[in-house]
């Protein structure tokens, strides 16, 4: 064990500490005891670990930038900067968001800031846990139990690390032997990653002792999506026909099981955040923090604070044809009826055109139910229409019912929940199986995969009823009798995956990773400008805008022998 430099300065250089007070520096890093108390058994390392598994919700202490940077689910950086939201809310609440999303973002955003402390910290502990198991004696523990421990540690470390290439680019890789953090970031460390989940895969079992712990099928899915992210379209099929030749992971019955409290680590469940409320601690921090300012606003569910607000364009995405498909190139041409620019006590009606179930699952509109909070009344739980669209964020609500009770819990507002949040979903690993045999050509396959999904949003059961029973809008979906060429495969499984995982923060990621995020996103700004006005002029430069700036206080904190060891994105 080498790390002799310390937890707290790896805090420093990668925590990006804000406070110039010397109390800061006097304090241990956030959830992390003593290695010296810790490391003395079994428990005390998975101690350890348990802190280190802690970071997948995207926080790690309100010292971090933006704890909403960080935030799991991608809101910010995958939703709003891939077009699937915008800001929401209002033009001088949280303004830190709108660079981000006219792609103009500063290295000191305090949402970089975050996204960077917050899982630079998740790589801290995973160190920290790895070393603590390294170092117990054989006799406190089993080879094979010290190398599963370690492997949960590596998943987690090779999935920070991941979030922060995905964001950011180049960025220094972090293990455990080194005595200085303060590295370059001028390599690639998708390897190392790969490494990683690769000894995940290896030493991981097919059902982890408790609910939330990594298991081999999460780390051969995650070790596909790097194959992806690196176009190794055969790699990638081997991992992920691993996990479904496993018959361990399926889709839940109904496209909204996947977002209600109820169904926990479900078998669509590859790796979802351990969401808790009113578990005794009185630490609210523990019940979705990061999503808390994504509920409808002025007397709606969970009470604040209207961001989040799905686009246009994503809902124009939901409409289909007489054969209930997707209008993969005309779906943008005209818009889905809105109550854009109404008040609630103004007279409207919903959209009459044919429309994908999944719309309302993902999009609150006016006149649809709201879950079980009735329809949603359209203005008066919006913030400002003007400035951030007629539409209301859904997938992260809990259900009125659950209100008070063990599955919500009352902080600073009222939207704490335990909603677990969802990061690899069976669905999300089928579609990334069907872009990838679209690539190898294998298009009979590619189809199965996507009408496997599109077969479980046409179960009726699973459709948004109003209170008579009825279907509360228009809904026709169909099945793909065929894929006709690799080119039409190709567009069709792109854009089943933003009906399926829309507001689910993969959007901007999807972009980019498939090439094509600067025609994507300025058609975007090109149509949406029209609407949303503080979106004119926008402009997504290709070869920069793909990732996002590297934290200033990061290149600072990283001088070493008088010069910066991280070197800024270029056109930054």
């Amino acid at each position: 064990m080498k790390n002799k430099i310390g937890l707290l300065t790896i805090a420093l250089l990668f925590g990006i500490a804000f406070s110039c007070s010397d109390s800061f520096l006097d304090r241990k890093p956030y959830g992390v005891s003593t290695l010296n108390t810790l490391t003395a058994s079994e428990s005390g390392a998975d101690a350890l670990l348990i802190a280190a598994y802690s970071n997948l919700d995207g926080f790690s202490g309100w010292d971090k930038g933006s704890i909403w940077g960080g935030a799991a689910s991608n809101w910010t950086f995958g939703s709003i900067c891939g077009g699937d939201a915008y800001k929401g809310s209002e033009a001088n609440d949280q303004p830190d968001i709108t660079p981000m999303e006219k792609h103009v973002t500063t290295p000191n955003n305090p949402y970089v800031e975050g996204k960077w402390g917050t899982y630079y910290d998740g790589v801290q502990r995973t160190n920290a846990a790895i070393n603590a198991f390294q170092v117990l004696a054989k006799d406190a523990i089993s080879d094979a139990q010290r190398n599963k421990r370690i492997a949960e540690a590596r998943f987690l470390r090779g999935f920070y690390h991941l979030e922060l290439r995905k964001v950011f680019g180049k960025v220094p890789y972090i293990d455990e032997t080194l005595e200085d953090v303060r590295i370059g970031n001028s390599e690639d460390i998708l390897p190392k990653i790969q490494a990683d989940f690769t000894f995940a895969a290896a030493n991981l079992p097919v059902k982890n002792d408790d609910d939330g712990r990594i298991n081999k099928g999460a780390a051969q899915g995650f070790l596909g999506v790097t194959y992806m992210w690196a176009k190794q379209y055969a790699q990638a099929k081997a991992q992920f026909d691993l996990v479904i030749n496993s018959g361990n992971y399926a889709l839940s019955p109904k496209f909204h099981d996947n977002f209600d409290p109820l169904f926990r680590n479900t078998k669509e469940s590859l790796l979802e955040v351990q969401q808790t409320a009113n578990d005794g601690s009185g630490n609210t921090d523990n019940g979705n923090n990061g999503d808390i300012l994504n509920f409808p606003y002025n007397g709606g569910p969970g009470g604040c604070c209207g961001f989040h607000q799905p686009s246009q364009n994503l809902v124009n995405a939901f409409q289909t044809d007489g054969a209930g498909l997707p209008l993969l190139d005309a779906y943008n041409g005209s818009d889905v009826k809105s109550d854009d620019g109404l008040k609630s006590s103004d007279p409207f009606t919903t959209h009459t055109g044919n429309l994908d179930p999944r719309l309302d699952w993902t999009v609150g509109r006016r006149g649809i139910p709201y879950l079980d909070w009735g329809p949603h009344p359209g203005r008066d739980w919006i913030r400002d229409q003007t400035y951030s669209g007629p539409y209301a964020a859904i997938k992260n609500v809990y259900p009125k019912a659950l209100e008070g009770t063990a599955s919500s819990v009352i902080g600073w507002t009222k939207g704490y929940n335990n909603n677990n949040t969802k990061l690899f979903r069976y669905a999300d690993l089928l579609l990334m199986a069907a872009e990838a045999e679209v690539e190898l050509g294998n298009l009979t396959t590619a189809l199965t995969y996507v009408n496997r999904i599109r077969t479980r949003a046409a179960n009726k059961d699973g459709f948004v009823k109003t209170s008579a029973g009825l279907n509360a809008a228009n809904y026709v979906i169909g099945l793909y009798a065929s894929f006709p060429s690799q080119d039409f495969a190709r567009k069709a499984v792109r854009f089943e995956r933003r009906l399926e995982l829309g507001m689910e923060g993969h959007r901007f990621f999807d972009l980019v990773r498939w090439g094509i995020a600067d025609v994507e996103k300025n058609a975007y700004f090109a149509k949406e400008g029209l609407k949303r006005t503080y979106l004119q002029g926008a402009t997504f430069k290709k070869g920069v805008n793909e990732v996002f700036p590297i934290p200033q206080q990061a290149i600072i904190s990283s001088s070493k022998d008088g010069k910066e060891t991280l070197v800024q994105n270029p056109g930054y």
